[in-house]
C-alpha cells in the first residue's frame, strides 16, 4: 500500500458525493416539473486490493444515474386516466344533450298539451276565428320546439365531429414525438446507461395520447416501445409512426369515424374499437346516445303529427263546401341511407347513379304505415349471403334486436320496399323511420278555417225513447266512414241487444242490415264511425246517425281532437296479426324519454366522478415511488454534503502525511 492509495480513495469519495450532490440538486430543481422521475446516484465499492495482510478497498466508484419507476404503476397510470377521460368526455357531452329535453313549461309534454288543450275553445265555439287562430298558433310552438331540439342535437354532433378531427391530429403528434424518442433512446441505450430524461419523456408522451385514446405498450429489447391501438393495430413501432385519420360516416357524413390507411386502403375502426380515452367518450355519445335521443324526439313528434292528422283528416272544415280536413303538422319523410362502400350499381361509376342532392340512389325505401307503431331506434338492413335470395339481415340499433325480412315486410310500423336491381351480397342501408321527422316539422295549415272541427256524422236519439240512454260522443275513426249512409239503431230489448239498418240516402248502395250487443262503456262501431252513450237503452229505443246538416256549428271531430291527448298512440306494437299492445300518452311518453335520457346522465356522472378518483389514486401512488420530495432531498443534501467534507479531509490528511514522509526522507 501507498499514499497514492489513500489519495485514490479520498478523490474517489469526493466524486462521488460530487455525483450525489448535483442530482439532488437536479431533484430539487424539477420537483415541479411534470413527468420528472426522482433520480438517484447508483454506487458501487471498488474492487479491493490484494495483500499478504488481507484486502483492502480501494473507495468507492460511480456506477450509474437511476430513476425511481415502476413500470406498473405508470401503465396503471395511464389506463385509469383513460378511462376517466373518456368517462369526463362523455359526462360532459351528455349533460349537453340533457338541456334537449327540458322540463316543465319548456318540455315537449307541456307544449303538446297545451296544443291539445286549444281544441276545448274550438269545440265550445267551433266557429270562432280566434280560437281555431289559437290552436294553430299551439301547433306551431310545437313543431318550432321539436325543430329547437333537432337542431341542438345537430350542434352537439358538429361539436362532437370538431373535437374527434383535433383529437386525431393530436394522436398523430404524440406518435411522431413518441417514434422519434423511440428513436434517440435506442441510440443510447449501448452505452449500458438509461437515459433518464428520455424515457420521461417518452412516459409522459404515452400517458399524454392514453388520456385521448387507450394504447397497450410492449417494451423492446433495445429499449424502444411499440404501442398499439385496440390491444393489436400499431400505432408506434421502433422509430416509425402510423397515422391515424379522421373519416366521414358512411350514412352520415356529419358524423365521423376514426380509421388508418396502411397499404393504400383507408379503413375505419368497428364500433367500441377504441376502448378509452377521450375520443372513445365522444365516438359513444355520437354513435349511440345522439341517435337515441333523436330517434325519441322522433318518435314523438311522428306519432303526434300522425294522430292529429289522421283525425283530421277525418272531420269537415269550414270551406265552401266543407271538405276532409288537410295535415296540421308536417314531419321529415322517413329516409334511407345506403352506405358509401356498398357496391357499384352493375359496375357503373359512383358519378353516374348519384340524385341532385348528391346521395347514392338507393333500391331500398321505406314507407310509414302506422306512426302510432314507430319505435325511437334506427335500423340497419344488410344483405347477408348466407341468407336465402331475397332476404335480409334488419338489425334494430336501439337494443341489438334481430331479424329476417324480406320486400313489403312491415316492421316496427313502416313498411320495407326492395326494388330492382336488388342489393348486391353485404351491402348495407340505414333504415330512419323517425330520425329525420324533427329536422323539417313545420305546422302544414295557416287558415283557421282548415281546421276540420265538425264531425261528417251527427247522433240522434228518438223523442219516444223510453230508456235513458244519451249521446256521448260520436267520432269519425276510420277513413272509410260514408256520411252518405244513415244508420238507425234499434234496441230489441233491455239487455242491449240491437239491430241496424244503414241506408245509403243517395240510392247507389243497398240497405245493409245488421245485429249487435251494446256493452256500457264500449262505443257501438259501424260505417267507420264509434258511437258511445251514456245511461241504460231500453226496448224500442232508437239512435240515428246521418250526415251533419250544418258542419259550421258541429264540433264532433274537436272532441275527437281534444281526446287524443289522453290517448295512447305511442309507442304501440303488434304482438301478432290483429293483436296490437297499447302505447302510452303523450304526457306519459315524453316522461319516458326524460327518464331515459336523466339516468344516462346520472350515470355517466357517477362513471366520471368514480374513475377520476381511481385515476387520481393511481397518480398519486406513481408520486409517491417517482415524485421528489423536498424534504427527503434537502436532508440528502446534507448527509451528501458532510461526506463530501469528510473525503475532503481525508485528503487532507494523506496531504499531510505524505509531507511527514518527504520531511523525513531528508
Amino acid at each position: 500500500m501507498s499514499i497514492s492509495s489513500l489519495l485514490t480513495i479520498g478523490s474517489r469519495a469526493m466524486t462521488a458525493n460530487y455525483a450525489a450532490l448535483q442530482t439532488t440538486g437536479n431533484n430539487v430543481a424539477n420537483a415541479n416539473t411534470a413527468g420528472y422521475s426522482r433520480q438517484t446516484v447508483e454506487l458501487a465499492t471498488a474492487f479491493s486490493q490484494q495483500t499478504g495482510a488481507g484486502f483492502f478497498g480501494k473507495g468507492v466508484d460511480v456506477a450509474t444515474v437511476s430513476r425511481a419507476h415502476s413500470d406498473f404503476l405508470t401503465r396503471e397510470a395511464a389506463t385509469t386516466a383513460s378511462l376517466a377521460a373518456a368517462d369526463a368526455a362523455r359526462s360532459s357531452q351528455l349533460q349537453q344533450l340533457e338541456t334537449v329535453f327540458p322540463t316543465g313549461q319548456a318540455g315537449f309534454g307541456y307544449a303538446a298539451q297545451q296544443m291539445f288543450n286549444a281544441f276545448v275553445d274550438v269545440s265550445n265555439k267551433p266557429q270562432d276565428s280566434s280560437a281555431r287562430q289559437v290552436a294553430l298558433a299551439r301547433i306551431g310552438d310545437l313543431a318550432a320546439r321539436f325543430r329547437g331540439a333537432s337542431d341542438q342535437i345537430d350542434s352537439i354532433q358538429t361539436g362532437i365531429a370538431q373535437d374527434l378531427r383535433t383529437a386525431v391530429t393530436s394522436i398523430n403528434a404524440l406518435t411522431v414525438r413518441i417514434a422519434d424518442l423511440n428513436q434517440r433512446i435506442a441510440n443510447v441505450m449501448g452505452t449500458g446507461h438509461a437515459p433518464n430524461d428520455l424515457l420521461d419523456q417518452r412516459d409522459t408522451a404515452i400517458a399524454d395520447l392514453s388520456k385521448i385514446a387507450q394504447v397497450t405498450t410492449v417494451a423492446a429489447a433495445d429499449g424502444t416501445v411499440g404501442v398499439f391501438l385496440g390491444g393489436a393495430q400499431k400505432l408506434v413501432l421502433g422509430g416509425e409512426s402510423t397515422p391515424l385519420t379522421a373519416l366521414a360516416d358512411p350514412y352520415d357524413p356529419a358524423k365521423v369515424q376514426i380509421g388508418i390507411s396502411e397499404g393504400g386502403t383507408t379503413r375505419a375502426f368497428p364500433d367500441g374499437f377504441i376502448a378509452g380515452g377521450s375520443v372513445a367518450g365522444l365516438l359513444r355519445v355520437q354513435n349511440h346516445d345522439l341517435g337515441d335521443a333523436r330517434g325519441l324526439i322522433g318518435q314523438l313528434a311522428s306519432a303526434i303529427a300522425g294522430s292529429l292528422n289522421a283525425q283530421q283528416a277525418l272531420g269537415l272544415d269550414l270551406g265552401q263546401p266543407s271538405g276532409p280536413g288537410a295535415p296540421l303538422l308536417s314531419v321529415g319523410a322517413a329516409a334511407v341511407a345506403p352506405s358509401s362502400n356498398n357496391a357499384k350499381l352493375a359496375g357503373v361509376p359512383v358519378a353516374s347513379y348519384v340524385n341532385g342532392l348528391g346521395v347514392r340512389v338507393s333500391s331500398v325505401s321505406i314507407a310509414v304505415v302506422s306512426t302510432s307503431e314507430l319505435q325511437p331506434s334506427d335500423y340497419e338492413l344488410v344483405a347477408d349471403p348466407a341468407l336465402p335470395a331475397g332476404s335480409y339481415r334488419l338489425t334494430r340499433l336501439s337494443d341489438g334486436a334481430a331479424q329476417t325480412v324480406s320486400n313489403g315486410d312491415v316492421v316496427d310500423g313502416f313498411r320495407i320496399d326492395i326494388a330492382v336491381p336488388a342489393p348486391a351480397p353485404r351491402d348495407r342501408f340505414l333504415l330512419q323511420p323517425v330520425s329525420p321527422a324533427t329536422r323539417s316539422i313545420v305546422r302544414a295549415l295557416d287558415d283557421p278555417k282548415g281546421i276540420a272541427a265538425a264531425s261528417p256524422v251527427t247522433a240522434t236519439v228518438a223523442t219516444t225513447n223510453t230508456g235513458t240512454a244519451a249521446i256521448a260522443s260520436l267520432a269519425a275513426v276510420s277513413p272509410s266512414i260514408n256520411p252518405n249512409l244513415t244508420a238507425t239503431i234499434t234496441f230489441t230489448d233491455n239487455s242491449g241487444n240491437f239491430s241496424y239498418s244503414l241506408v245509403d240516402t243517395t240510392s247507389v248502395l243497398p240497405t245493409v242490415n245488421g245485429t249487435g250487443s251494446f256493452v256500457a262503456g264500449q262505443p257501438i262501431a259501424l260505417n267507420g264511425f264509434a258511437l258511445n252513450l251514456n245511461g241504460i237503452p231500453k226496448l224500442g229505443d232508437t239512435v240515428t246517425v246521418a250526415k251533419t246538416a250544418f258542419p259550421a256549428g258541429d264540433n264532433g271531430n274537436a272532441n275527437a281532437l281534444l281526446a287524443l291527448r289522453d290517448a295512447t298512440f305511442v309507442g304501440q306494437r303488434t304482438i301478432s296479426p290483429g293483436v296490437v299492445a297499447p302505447g302510452v300518452n303523450v304526457t306519459d311518453a315524453y316522461a319516458s324519454a326524460l327518464a331515459s335520457i336523466g339516468v344516462r346522465v346520472q350515470s355517466a356522472s357517477l362513471a366520471a366522478d368514480q374513475s377520476a378518483a381511481i385515476a387520481s389514486d393511481a397518480k398519486t401512488a406513481v408520486a409517491e415511488k417517482s415524485g421528489v420530495n423536498l424534504d427527503e432531498e434537502a436532508a440528502r443534501l446534507i448527509q451528501y454534503q458532510q461526506s463530501y467534507q469528510a473525503a475532503a479531509k481525508m485528503l487532507q490528511i494523506a496531504q499531510s502525511v505524505f509531507d511527514t514522509l518527504l520531511q523525513i526522507g531528508k
